[in-house]
């Protein structure tokens, strides 16, 4: 009998561990199409694969960084269907047809977006490694807001009322409280934020 060759042996098609048929009838990759940034891109990934990495290796934007890899600091944010997701979490193969944007895709016609410039102009970071995190985290907070979706920071009395929220420092901190920074850049973040709410 062959030996079993790793999955990740260059070169070889990888075999099952002894015992295990070498075909179970279940694929382990599938053609996937994301529209990441507003084109269409197809690529066939291994269903281990996650969005974050689909992103990074397969597509080569790496605004989108790996920090803990667990969910816990936000500096993977990207935003699925207008709303902002942890892609480090995210199977791809189960974004299939879905409107991916990362913080390459937010500048329209060579401008920044709204959110990026107020960070620049804020000095809203430090060594940069969480900011596009944050940055597509703000934005898609933003949108929350404007739809009226409340925080656990939203007044009660705000509750009852119709319309936007309102998105004082409180508010904003409490929104963005799953995107860290280790620089400790957190009170230029909160004004570049206030800087482009409503």
């Amino acid at each position: 009998m062959e030996p079993h060759r790793p999955a990740d042996d260059p070169g070889s098609e990888a075999l099952p561990p002894p015992g295990v048929p070498e075909d179970l009838g279940f694929p382990d990759r599938s053609a996937v199409t994301l529209h990441v940034n507003g084109a269409a891109r197809t690529v066939t990934l291994d269903h281990r694969t996650t969005l974050l990495d689909a992103l990074r290796e397969h597509l080569g934007l790496t605004g989108a960084k790996k920090g803990c890899d667990h969910g816990q600091c936000g500096a993977c944010t990207v935003l699925v269907d207008g709303r902002r997701a942890n892609s480090c979490l995210l199977p791809a193969v189960a974004q299939d047809g879905a409107r991916v944007t990362t913080v390459e895709g937010l500048a329209e016609d060579g401008r920044l977006h709204p959110v990026q410039e107020a960070f620049v102009d804020r000095d809203a970071l430090q060594c940069g490694y969480c900011t596009p995190g944050q940055i597509c985290s703000a934005v898609g907070m933003l949108a929350e807001a404007e739809k009226g979706f409340p925080s656990h920071a939203t007044p009660s009395a705000a509750l009852a009322a119709e319309g936007p929220v309102a998105l004082g420092p409180d508010e904003i901190r409490e929104r963005m409280s799953g995107n860290l920074c280790r620089c400790g850049a957190y009170p230029h973040i909160v004004e570049a934020i206030q800087d482009v709410a409503p």
